[in-house]
């Protein structure tokens, strides 16, 4: 019987030290089911900021706060609607009066005055014109109302998405400190077994270049918590708010029926409802077109001082009045025109109100199968993959104890639950961006300036979506 290297006790002392930096990573034997794990992950902060158990920080609802009362994309939809209650009101007032000098024959005459005096002229507005043209900028009106509400959610979306990203960065960047931790750790006990003879040279560069990979993959993990970061702030018009602690769950999965957001967003989505508004205004401004054959009546009238003298009194004929009253015949011009324009603009708004839920629908087909396959990934790497993965660990690892295993077998679990575990966190990420997405009816660009009323409104534009590798690190 062979008698036990002292330095084999090293070895196990190591494991063990190993096994216990993995617990913290919820790698343990003893350990709660992943859901729970990435819960208490995501609640505990990054080693170099730890002050608490459980830190507080800023929640999705404080940030949608902040971008609410500073973002400048919805003190423009503000501003558009005041332009256009100006409008409508401008719209409605009534033609001025105009009043002016006339003269005739002023150096001509028998006395050589010739007649001078004033007039005052006034088109009076028939056909209720100024009503229809006052429910034509009403529309407008309220078409402004739709795109301030439809960029309300635009910016709330917006906050929404990358909160989760930055979020998910945060949680990277704990996970990849404690990785970097057990690296260290592993570099540390190579030296120590290789001080006894129990590792060989290869064995301890093998340990540095992996404790390297794992600091180079903090680095990584940073910078891009701190690009997330510096997204959210600019969406919450706070471009200069410093790098703060995120409160929240990721692993907490969105609750909802997707089918439910697609039905919702083709009936109640502001997009659909702007084109609704359109058809509205489209229609008015037909009937106010239909007017505009009425002609306006036109009155003139005024006084003028006559200096010729009167031929039976031989005096000047005095003060004398004047007046007209004219109406234009629409003979040739009786706005058949823009009557035929009118009738074509209704005829395309309506044809909008289906291209727009058709848009939302084509759009929405692609995030649809996204959020599918990404609840179906996070579910797989929770109830399955994972756990999975801590059995192989924990079997190679008592293997290894009993001496039945070699230790890169014990290396190659360890790393591939390391590996699942970045995947779940960039799985949670993809799946909330894309049930944001689809329960905020596609609207997630925050810093798009509204559309302007009369302009071509663009309804869905680019989705913001993170990529399958957006928080994925160099391994």
């Amino acid at each position: 019987m062979k008698t036990q290297h002292p330095a084999s006790l090293s070895v196990i002392v190591a494991i063990l030290v190993a096994v216990q930096g993995l617990s913290q990573l919820g790698f343990g034997q003893n350990q709660q089911k992943p859901a729970d794990a990435v819960s208490a992950r995501a609640a505990t902060p990054s080693p170099q900021n730890q002050a608490t158990p459980r830190q507080a920080g800023l929640t999705v609802a404080d940030l949608e706060q902040m971008a609410l009362s500073n973002n400048p994309t919805l003190a423009q939809a503000a501003a558009e609607i005041r332009a256009a209650s100006a409008r409508k009101l401008q719209s409605g007032l009534y033609p001025n009066p105009t009043v002016g000098y006339q003269g005739e024959q002023i150096r001509g005459g028998v006395q050589g005055g010739g007649e001078q005096g004033f007039f005052n002229s006034q088109n009076i507005v028939l056909g209720r014109k100024l009503g229809l043209s006052r429910e034509v900028a009403e529309q407008e009106r309220k078409q402004a109302g739709a795109e301030a509400e439809e960029q309300r959610l635009r910016v709330i979306n917006s906050v929404r998405m990358f909160y989760y990203r930055a979020l998910a960065a945060q949680e990277m960047v704990e996970l990849r400190h404690k990785l970097s931790q057990v690296a260290n750790d592993a570099v540390q006990t190579s030296h120590q077994l290789a001080n006894v003879g129990q590792a060989d040279q290869p064995d301890v560069l093998q340990a540095e270049v992996e404790g390297d990979q794992a600091e180079l993959a903090v680095v990584a993990a940073e910078q891009n918590q701190l690009r997330a970061w510096r997204a959210l702030a600019a969406t919450v018009a706070k471009p200069e708010m410093p790098l703060t602690h995120l409160a929240g769950n990721l692993s907490d999965l969105p609750e909802g029926n997707p089918d439910q957001w697609l039905q919702a967003m083709v009936e109640e989505s502001p997009a659909v409802k702007i084109a609704k508004l359109g058809v509205t205004r489209a229609e008015a401004a037909l009937v106010r077109s239909k007017r505009e054959r009425i002609p306006d009546l036109q009155l003139r009238g005024g006084l003028q001082q006559n200096q010729e003298l009167n031929q039976i009194t031989h005096r000047a004929i005095g003060l004398q009045g004047f007046a007209e009253v004219g109406v234009q015949i629409p003979v040739v011009n009786r706005n058949q025109g823009n009557t035929e324009a009118a009738k074509a603009e209704v005829e395309r708004a309506h044809q909008e109100v289906q291209r727009v839920q058709l848009v939302l629908r084509e759009r929405a087909a692609t995030l649809l199968q996204n959020y599918i396959t990404a609840r179906s990934t996070v579910e797989g790497y929770r109830e399955r993959m994972i756990p999975r993965a801590r059995n192989v660990y924990e079997l190679y690892l008592k293997s290894y104890r009993g001496m039945a295993a070699a230790y890169p077998q014990v290396l190659i679990a360890q790393r591939t639950l390391f590996q699942l575990q970045t995947d779940y966190i960039a799985a949670l990420e993809n799946l909330w961006a894309n049930s944001i997405a689809l329960k905020g009816f596609l609207l997630t660009d925050g810093l798009e300036a509204p559309s302007r009323v009369g302009e071509i409104d663009r309804p869905v534009r680019e989705i913001n979506l993170p990529s399958s590798t957006t928080t994925m690190q160099p391994q």
